[in-house]
C-alpha cells in the first residue's frame, strides 16, 4: 500500500482514481501538525509514501509565511525522518518557484535555485528538510497543474471566456502546464520502483510540453472549448500580484525519462481530455 497526503487535490484526487494508494485527508493528518503526519506514517507502515498536499495559496502566503512554513517544510520533514526511521521512500512534489526565473532555458534539477517570495521559501525549505532527512526520496518539482478538479488556470479561462469577448492574459512568464494525471502517474512509479530498490533516489522535474506562456494556454483552451474569446497579451508589470512570480519557468525533465522512464506529457492532448470531463460532468 502507498500512502498519500492529500485527498482533494488535484494530484491526490488523480492518483485516487489510479488505485493502490490510501489518501490521507486533512481530518486524519493535518500538515500543519507535522507530528501527526510522522505518526500516521507509522501507525500505517506503508511500502512508500507521496506527499501530494501543500499550502498553495501563493498570494496569501506574503501574509501566512509561518504557517505555509510549517505546511510546506517542517510536515515534509517530519514525513522524511518518519520514512527513513521505517526505511521506506517518499516521494515529493514540489515546484519550479524554487528557482529565480531568470533567463530563456530549462532549469535542470541540479540548477541553482533562489526563491522569489514566502510561497517560494517554504517549498525550498521542504525539499531541503527532506535531503536532511537521509530517507530514500524522489522530489518532484512541476509547474501550471490543471485537472477537471479544483481551482486552476483552465476553468479559470473556462468561465471567463463564456462570459467576455475578451480577456488580457500574461504573455512574458513561460512554462510548461502539466495535467494532474500525468504528475499522479509519474508519483505511482516512482514510489513503486524506489520501493522495489529500482530507480535513482534525488530531485527531478516533469512539466508538460511544450512550452508556452499563459496567454498561449489560454488560447488553446479557447481554441479547444470553442469559445470566441480574444486572448490579448500583457506583460506582468499589468497584472501585478502579492507575491512576485517567475518569468522562467522552463524544466528539464530528460533525467526523469532517463532514470525512470517517465516522458515528458503533451499538455494540449490532456487538455482535451480534461475538457471532455468537464463537459460530461
Amino acid at each position: 500500500m502507498i500512502l498519500v497526503f492529500g485527498k482533494t487535490g488535484q494530484v491526490a484526487t488523480e492518483l485516487g482514481r489510479l488505485g493502490g494508494v490510501t489518501l490521507l485527508g486533512r481530518d486524519r493528518a493535518d500538515l500543519s501538525d507535522p507530528q501527526a503526519c510522522a505518526t500516521a506514517i507509522h501507525h500505517a507502515r506503508p511500502r512508500a509514501v507521496i506527499n501530494a498536499a501543500a499550502y498553495t495559496a501563493v498570494d496569501r502566503a506574503e501574509e501566512e509565511e509561518p504557517l505555509a512554513t510549517r505546511i510546506n517544510a517542517e510536515a515534509p520533514g517530519a514525513m522524511a525522518r518518519a520514512c527513513a526511521a521505517l526505511d521506506i521512500p517518499l516521494v515529493h512534489v514540489s515546484t519550479d518557484y524554487v528557482f529565480d526565473g531568470s533567463g530563456d532555458s530549462p532549469r535542470d534539477p541540479g540548477a541553482p535555485t533562489g526563491p522569489l517570495n514566502a510561497y517560494d521559501r517554504s517549498k525550498l525549505a521542504g525539499e531541503q528538510a527532506i535531503r536532511d532527512s537521509h530517507a530514500a526520496h524522489a522530489i518532484l518539482r512541476t509547474s501550471w497543474v490543471f485537472s477537471a478538479h479544483g481551482a486552476n488556470f483552465v476553468k479559470t479561462m473556462l468561465r471567463l471566456g463564456a462570459s467576455r469577448d475578451s480577456l488580457s492574459v500574461v504573455a512574458d512568464q513561460i512554462g510548461g502546464p502539466t495535467p494532474a494525471a500525468a504528475i499522479a502517474g509519474a508519483c505511482q512509479t516512482m514510489a513503486g520502483q524506489l520501493a522495489e530498490g529500482k530507480g535513482t533516489p534525488g530531485t527531478y522535474h516533469l512539466s508538460g510540453g511544450p512550452d508556452t506562456s499563459w496567454a498561449g494556454f489560454a488560447r488553446e483552451i479557447m481554441a479547444q472549448a470553442g469559445l470566441p474569446c480574444r486572448i490579448t497579451d500583457i506583460p506582468t508589470s499589468d497584472f501585478p500580484t502579492p507575491a512576485e512570480r517567475p518569468f522562467n519557468s522552463r524544466l528539464d525533465c530528460r533525467s526523469l525519462a532517463d532514470r525512470f522512464g517517465i516522458a515528458r506529457p503533451d499538455w494540449r492532448r490532456h487538455l482535451s481530455e480534461v475538457l471532455a470531463e468537464l463537459h460530461a460532468a
